[in-house]
């Protein structure tokens, strides 16, 4: 049996990207730029990124939710797996970061479904209208909870939600690790195993990336009249 190693599951990784992936010049044109902007190299790894794209084809969702831009990759995969009158919407609280996205998603050829709402979170959230069918949680993760809340009031029972970067290299699971990064992924998970409104479960993940991992949950059919203390 191989041995696991860093080396190893990067050459899986690279195995997997090009067969089922392949070569893309948009995408790697838009990571290109965005490390030519000197944005940090966290864009999702292809095959996460083509895990969302399937996601949204999957179950035929019209309307995106993406909390975390960044450069825009995962955003241009989502475009991709929407209907041509679809929309992406996707919150960048940084407006450098939102440029090279915007000129990145234009550049792919998915600019009209996609629109960019610049500022943090927790203000351009409640300015939004659902529902929205999946939603991409991958910006700060001491906020993953109060996102999760969000995905909630603006999804629909059947909306799929993504929360990315759930393991950092196995923190998440060591009690003597308490930075507020991990705090806030372990407050978000914990929301996902205890809330009513979810259904989740998540996968750790080798990769490009390193050690890390997803989660996924479908909002149920208790979405609707749920009360909490979160004020709109």
């Amino acid at each position: 049996m191989t041995e696991l190693t860093p080396e190893n599951w990067r050459r899986v990784d690279a195995y997997f990207t090009d067969t089922l992936v392949g070569h893309d010049e948009a995408l790697e044109h838009a990571v290109a730029e965005q490390e030519a902007a000197g944005l940090p190299a966290i864009e999702v790894a292809p095959v996460s990124g083509k895990l969302l794209n399937l996601l949204a084809r999957i179950g035929g969702a019209r309307r995106v939710l993406e909390i975390g831009t960044l450069g825009g990759y995962s955003t241009i995969w989502m475009a991709r797996g929407i209907p041509d009158d679809g929309l992406v919407t996707t919150i960048e609280a940084e407006p450098v970061n939102a440029s090279v996205a915007r000129a990145s998603i234009d550049r792919a050829g998915v600019g009209e479904k996609v629109e960019i709402r610049i500022g943090r979170g927790e203000d351009v959230l409640p300015t939004l209208t659902g529902p929205y069918d999946l939603v991409f949680i991958d910006a700060d993760k001491e906020s993953n909870a109060l996102y999760l809340e969000w995905a909630a009031r603006l999804g629909h029972p059947g909306t799929v939600v993504v929360v990315d970067n759930t393991v950092r290299s196995g923190d998440v699971a060591d009690p003597a690790a308490s930075t507020p990064q991990i705090e806030g992924v372990r407050r978000g998970l914990e929301m996902l195993g205890a809330d009513p409104r979810f259904d989740a479960t998540a996968l750790q993940t080798l990769d490009r990336k390193g050690w890390d991992g997803v989660a996924i949950a479908v909002l149920t059919d208790v979405v609707e009249g749920y009360d909490d203390a979160l004020e709109p």
